[in-house]
């Protein structure tokens, strides 16, 4: 039978006994439950009903059954209980409790064991309840439980005043409830009293507060009838300078009105000498935009004719290509004068200026600036924060962008890199600034090269084959603005 919470337990609980229910007595058949007659007695003509039994006194004859319960032999234990005495203890009363009750009350020889057992268990207790006797210290629950299961002579009284004692601690703990509720009650009436006086004074420290600021008011309502006497006199003579002053006002209007005429007049003329002016630079302008006009054209026809000279075809890669291919492995040197192109400055808005001039190649150090800007992060959301960032420079400027990383032998999956970005990682044997370098010494001179490092070693390098070093916050601030 499966076991549920102990709500539907088989011992008899305060209220009617289920009719037709068989009970047990202290000395139990085995077969049967009636009581057998004890020496000296008559024979009882019918088993008399289970008494009621107060809810602590059902439950503690179920704890106390299932604490015996896995030291019996197992043929002892009946079939439903042997399930039961597998459980742990504290869930073996709890979820038992049907069960053990249920047997209790149908299984005399079953009784009769666990009241042996738990009789050696109580000791002194236990001999004194079987003898009828229980002393007038002991727990009332405790007589009863052990009462219920000894079945002595006069059990069932032992039961009744187990029952009368429980009633009468609820009985005193409501009285005791009762009296604490009223003690409360009164402590916060006393209390409510004491704010009620408090409140009290300070409503006439306010009223006299009131009282007082109230006199302070009427006097400032004196002070303010006196100055509005005296700014209402101000005012009248306010007005009588007013009107003397209009009339000074209308002879100036009168003067400023001739004066403006004249000085129209004379505006008029200005207007007409400026229109002369403007006619003749507008000539002198066309005669120099036809002068800059024939010189881009004989420009523009000369580099074309060049072209056309050398057979110049449109080219694929770009110097920085062929570094990272083919030419990986070789070294160019420094082209002559190159270094005179190179300025000193590490200013953050000059990254701008550069990125504004035309076919710039921007290099990038890459884990010094990631480093330096988001270090916290793993290496490849470094890679994958500054690839994206420079995608979007890219997209933006136009211009070249080439971003370089150490260690190429332990890059495995890289991303797709955005477009106009070139992603470089040194090889064995190779640091990322010697790569840098020779991307720098692979450009053509007199094109604009911005490498962003902040390594002094790398930018004194690249500043002396043309290029211009800037550190990696003027970048990390690009990027951040984007």
């Amino acid at each position: 039978m499966p076991l549920t919470e102990p709500h539907d337990d088989h011992l008899p609980e305060a209220g009617p006994v289920a009719a037709g229910r068989e009970v047990g007595g202290g000395d139990d058949d085995l077969a049967g439950g009636a009581e057998q007659p004890r020496p000296g007695e008559t024979e009882p003509t019918a088993p008399e009903p289970e008494p009621v039994l107060p809810e602590p006194v059902r439950q503690r004859i179920v704890a106390l059954t299932a604490a015996v319960l896995p030291a019996m032999p197992t043929d002892e234990v009946p079939v439903p209980l042997r399930r039961v005495a597998k459980f742990a203890p504290n869930r073996r009363a709890r979820l038992g409790a049907p069960a053990i009750a249920a047997q209790l009350t149908a299984d005399p020889l079953f009784r009769q064991r666990v009241t042996a057992r738990v009789l050696a268990d109580a000791g002194d207790l236990g001999a004194a309840v079987v003898e009828g006797t229980a002393p007038a210290a002991a727990d009332p629950v405790e007589v009863a439980a052990l009462a219920y299961l000894a079945r002595p002579r006069g059990w069932r009284e032992l039961i009744e005043a187990s029952g009368a004692a429980v009633r009468a601690e609820a009985d005193s703990a409501v009285v005791a409830e009762l009296v604490r509720e009223a003690e409360q009650r009164a402590t916060r009436a006393e209390h409510d009293r004491a704010v009620a006086r408090v409140e009290a004074e300070k409503l006439r420290d306010e009223l006299a507060r009131v009282r007082e600021e109230l006199g302070q008011l009427r006097e400032e309502s004196r002070q303010l009838s006196r100055t509005l006497r005296e700014t209402q006199a101000r005012e009248r003579r306010a007005n009588e300078l007013l009107a003397t002053e209009r009339g000074r006002a209308a002879r100036a209007a009168a003067d400023t009105e001739a004066e403006l005429r004249r000085a129209r007049a004379r505006l008029a003329e200005a207007e007409s000498a400026a229109g002369v002016a403007r006619a003749s630079a507008k000539e002198s302008r066309s005669v120099d935009d036809a002068r800059l006009w024939l010189l881009l054209e004989t420009i523009g026809q000369a580099a074309v004719g060049l072209r056309r000279e050398l057979a110049l075809e449109p080219v694929e890669k770009l110097p920085a290509d062929f570094v990272a291919d083919a030419f990986a492995d070789q070294s160019a040197a420094a082209p002559a004068g190159a270094a005179a192109r190179a300025r000193d400055t590490d200013d953050p808005a000059r990254l701008d200026q550069l990125l504004a001039l035309p076919r710039a190649h921007l290099v990038v150090d890459g884990y010094n600036v990631t480093k330096r800007g988001f270090g916290e992060m793993s290496l490849e959301q470094q890679r994958k924060r500054l690839i994206t960032g420079l995608g979007g420079i890219a997209a933006q400027t136009g211009d070249e962008v080439t971003v370089v990383f150490d260690g190429a032998e332990r890059m495995h999956g890289l991303p797709p890199t955005p477009r106009g970005v070139r992603v470089l990682f040194s090889r064995k044997g190779e640091t990322a600034d010697e790569l840098i370098r020779r991307l720098v010494r692979a450009e053509p001179t007199g094109r604009p090269v911005v490498v962003i490092s902040s390594d002094r070693e790398v930018a004194d390098g690249v500043r002396r084959h043309g290029a211009y070093p800037l550190g990696a916050d003027s970048l990390l601030r690009r990027l951040a603005r984007s």
